[in-house]
């Protein structure tokens, strides 16, 4: 089934919103609520934390941090997602990057990375998530960036893992190792970067054994919902919104035409109440997509 997701915003000032928007994508039948994870920010709650208070208040609708700051130890984050699952009843998404800005990670204390050393790193992580979850006997592993010495894994399955990759390298581990790849810098399905970095993801799956298809592609874009449609729905050949049958029309064609597994919308403000925008995205264009590429 397609997915879809909302990103919602989660600076400090405005946490009852977030709650509130977050119980309407819930009750509105959204599959993913989005937070993102930056916590050299002073002015932002944890995001673990936010969603675990997110998943606490809500029934349905699935957690995902867009995506995990790669300061967060992976055999902590493994344990953090595992207890969330089982707490929530398996309603978590687990993302995970090579880390976007290490100049500021690095202001976490943690040590900087180069590139090819945060791919590495990042593959590892991943890795240790999947042997700490899903049961089985303890683990030990001894990698480059991780130890760990006889853990018990936690007996939930291993969450869904997207990943924002955006070089070969990061894009090759995403196609042996995950469930789902966000293109990097809102790219949609008509863009470069996607068609340029689907086919590494692809061959990777391949190579390791796996069905390219298991790779689904969760497209992360901004764009307005407006009550009328736009004479162009794209500048400079980027997707900017438009009517709701616009958009049910695009996203449709997304799906049967270039094999999109879901889509996150990151509202634009233009003076649409964000209530009206969830209602809209929820209740009219998601499921009218679904009922077209059933």
């Amino acid at each position: 089934m397609t997915v879809f997701g909302i990103g919602l915003d989660h600076a400090v000032h405005s946490v009852d919103t977030l709650f509130r928007h977050a119980g309407l994508a819930d009750q509105h039948g959204l599959d993913v609520v989005s937070v993102a994870d930056h916590p050299y920010l002073g002015d932002r709650p944890d995001a673990y934390a936010t969603i675990g208070l997110l998943l606490g208040r809500t029934t349905n609708v699935s957690g995902l941090v867009n995506v995990t700051n790669a300061a967060r130890p992976a055999p902590l984050l493994a344990r953090t997602v595992t207890t969330l699952s089982q707490l929530s009843g398996g309603r978590v998404v687990l993302g995970m990057g090579a880390g976007g800005s290490w100049d500021d990670i690095a202001r976490l204390g943690v040590a900087k990375l180069g590139p090819a050393a945060a791919v590495r790193a990042f593959e590892e992580a991943i890795t240790i998530v999947r042997l700490l979850s899903g049961g089985g006997d303890p683990i030990t592993f001894d990698g480059e960036f991780y130890q760990v010495t006889d853990l018990p894994p936690a007996e939930v399955a291993t969450p869904r893992i997207w990943t924002g990759s955006v070089g070969p390298r990061s894009l090759a581990v995403t196609g042996r190792l995950a469930d789902g790849w966000i293109p990097g810098r809102a790219a949609d399905w008509l863009s470069a970067r996607y068609r340029e970095s689907r086919p590494v993801v692809d061959e990777a799956a391949a190579r390791a054994g796996r069905a390219p298809e298991d790779v689904a592609t969760i497209y992360n874009f901004p764009g307005r919902i407006t009550a009328n449609p736009l004479p162009a729905t794209r500048v400079h050949g980027r997707w900017v919104g438009g009517s709701v049958d616009q958009w049910v029309e695009e996203l449709t064609g997304a799906v049967l035409d270039h094999d999109a597994g879901g889509f996150t919308l990151f509202p634009v403000d233009d003076g649409t109440p964000l209530d009206v925008v969830i209602g809209r995205w929820a209740q009219e264009i998601a499921p009218a997509v679904r009922k077209a590429v059933a």
